[in-house]
């Protein structure tokens, strides 16, 4: 269906059939009035009509038309054009329609069925002006003059104008079809404050609102907006409505309990427009949201309890309720509370629950210890000797934990230290009932006691006593030999460095052969010669064994030498005397001679 120049043209093709019918109009459609069209086949014919107009053509080919397909109304998608190249397309149609029917079913609302909407004003024309400017004898004057392009002004906003263009010179004119222009539209004008607003929830609100008045093109959409009342100019939400035929919205994501300015914005094409003035209303309140389970400061026998207020409070809390495994133990508006009389590291199950006069909400469930303490009691470890350097330690569990247990402690002292000095030997969260400890000395009495911790503390077990095998000694010292009269020595020496068990006797070698054998650190030697040269060497015994120390020299001290110097003199000459000596036959000592010499000695004059 065409409608251009005055002639309303209907095609019709079937199968290869084609038909055409063309209806006369002229400008009598140019009234500001509407306008009834109605295309009709029936069989053989087909026939178009407007108002009191009517045309029709048989066509004895032509077949039964069935529609199966989508209908377009007003123009056709770019992606079919090029299937029906012989119909001619022109632009898609610019005017407005109404009450489209067909012979079977009810009216259509184009606005409610449209699966993509071409944008036509769909609820009537503007008709004051479009019965003037379409009566060619009525036409106005736009441009006289040589150009062939004209810029026209002044023109009303959404309004439909029809042009045409005549040609002359002398001979004669001719005359353009005419052309359908409609300007664009305006920016909407005063749009008016929402009339009622009414609360749904706290959630959402709906809207009512009535037509903007003097909105001179078709209104596109409609936005509803809600501001904070003393927030930032900036909209917490809003909702676009493109059903402009309704005049009610729903406004949601809205925060209960607070106040709202709501405003409506009507558009165009051509732009949109807020309501300068803003309906105030406040939601209601709602049950809470994002309730926080409850926390506890931790001892042993009681909980601290507290909590925070809801992070979406949704309202005024009135009353917060706490659950330990089920049970209801506070009522109340406060945000702390006592748990007496719990038993020491116990698990309990905590709840909260916060309301509003609108409801209650519940937080999620936490479970909360109470805190531990040390193991009540430690057994003492039980102690094995392996040999003279390695103990096995055995414990067990402590009958009482008092909490989780975490770690093993041993604690070591020796009969070296006089057991004043504890050393840690093993710290472990290695949950063993056992350790052995290695490279100890051997022979030596050990004091191990064990400690057990928790997350509250350790406690300590009894010591237990362990000596470890004896061994031969280690690290014998080398004697102390002093001198102080000619013929004796004062012999001393100290234990062992590592005695490796009880010493049981003390040896002392003198040029190889054993002068003493005792528990002494001492011994005394005399009847020797002066000066005279001896070896010693410290034995230590232990029931595994003896171990010698290092071997030492020393002399006597020096004594006066015995025994005669005989001197024999030589005469060299008229000037010197050569003297030669023997030593005396026990010198006792390191010798040194002096020689005295008596008489006249020649001196030149």
């Amino acid at each position: 269906i065409e409608l251009k120049s005055g002639i309303l043209s209907i095609f019709l093709k079937t199968g290869i059939v084609f038909t055409q019918v063309d209806l006369w109009l002229g400008l009598s459609y140019c009234d500001g009035k509407w306008n009834k069209v109605t295309v009709n086949k029936e069989g053989s014919v087909v026939s178009a009509s407007m108002n009191e107009l009517k045309e029709q053509t048989l066509e004895p080919h032509v077949q039964q038309l069935k529609v199966n397909s989508p209908v377009y109304v007003g123009g056709i998608p770019p992606e079919i054009q090029n299937i029906y190249k012989e119909l001619g397309l022109e632009q898609g149609f610019g005017g407005c329609m109404k009450d489209v029917k067909f012979t079977r079913g009810a009216v259509v609302n184009l606005a409610s069925v449209s699966s993509s909407a071409v944008r036509v004003n769909l609820d009537g024309c503007l008709s004051t002006d479009s019965a003037v400017n379409c009566r060619g004898n009525d036409s106005i004057l736009v441009y006289r003059g040589r150009e062939q392009s004209v810029y026209e002004s002044g023109l009303q906003p959404f309004t439909e104008y029809l042009y045409r263009v005549v040609a002359s010179n002398e001979g004669g004119s001719v005359s353009s079809v005419w052309t359908r222009v409609r300007t664009r539209e305006s920016v909407p004008q005063n749009v008016p404050t929402p009339s009622r607003v009414h609360s749904i929830n706290g959630y959402s609100i709906e809207v009512t609102w009535d037509k903007p008045a003097g909105v001179i093109g078709v209104i596109e959409k409609y936005i509803l907006k809600a501001y904070e009342e003393d927030g930032p100019n900036v909209p917490i939400t809003s909702a676009e409505l493109a059903d402009t035929s309704m005049l009610t919205g729903i406004l949601t994501g809205l925060h209960p309990f607070t106040n709202y300015a709501v405003t409506l914005t009507a558009c165009t094409l051509a732009g949109c427009t807020e309501s300068l003035h803003a309906l105030n209303i406040s939601t209601p309140q709602e049950a809470p949201e994002d309730v926080q389970p409850p926390t506890a400061i931790s001892f042993p026998t009681f909980l601290l309890m507290s909590w925070s207020p809801p992070k979406t409070p949704n309202g005024i809390i009135i009353q917060y309720t706490l659950y330990m495994n089920g049970v209801p133990i506070y009522f109340g508006n406060g945000t702390k509370y006592v748990v007496k009389d719990l038993a020491v590291f116990t698990p309990h199950q905590f709840l909260l629950t916060a309301c509003t006069l609108a409801g209650c909400t519940n937080s999620s469930q936490v479970t909360l210890f109470t805190a531990q303490l040390p193991p009540s009691h430690v057994d003492a470890p039980v102690l094995t000797v392996l040999d003279s350097r390695t103990i096995y330690v055995q414990w067990k569990e402590p009958v009482e934990v008092n909490g989780i247990l975490d770690r093993y402690i041993i604690y070591i002292a020796n009969s070296e230290q006089n057991f004043t000095k504890w050393n840690v030997i093993y710290n472990s969260t290695e949950l063993f009932l056992d350790f052995t400890i290695q490279q100890l000395f051997p022979g030596t009495e050990y004091l191990i006691k064990l400690a057990a911790c928790t997350g509250g503390g350790c406690s300590v077990s009894e010591a237990s006593t362990a000596i470890t095998d004896e061994s031969t000694p280690e690290g014998v010292p080398a004697p102390k030999a002093q001198s102080y009269s000619s013929d004796s020595f004062n012999i001393s020496w100290t234990k062992p460095e590592y005695p490796n068990g009880i010493i049981t006797s003390y040896g002392l070698y003198m040029d190889g052969v054993l002068m003493q054998n005792s528990s002494q650190l001492s011994c005394y030697a005399y009847g020797l010669a002066p000066w005279s040269l001896h070896s010693f060497r410290v034995q230590a015994c232990t029931a595994k064994g003896c171990a010698l120390g290092p071997l030492v020299e020393a002399r006597t001290m020096e004594a006066s030498p015995e025994g005669t110097v005989d001197i024999f003199a030589i005469v060299d000459g008229s000037k010197e005397v050569q003297l030669k000596w023997l030593a005396p036959n026990k010198p006792n000592g390191k010798l040194t001679y002096t020689v005295l010499v008596t008489g006249l000695f020649y001196a030149d004059q």
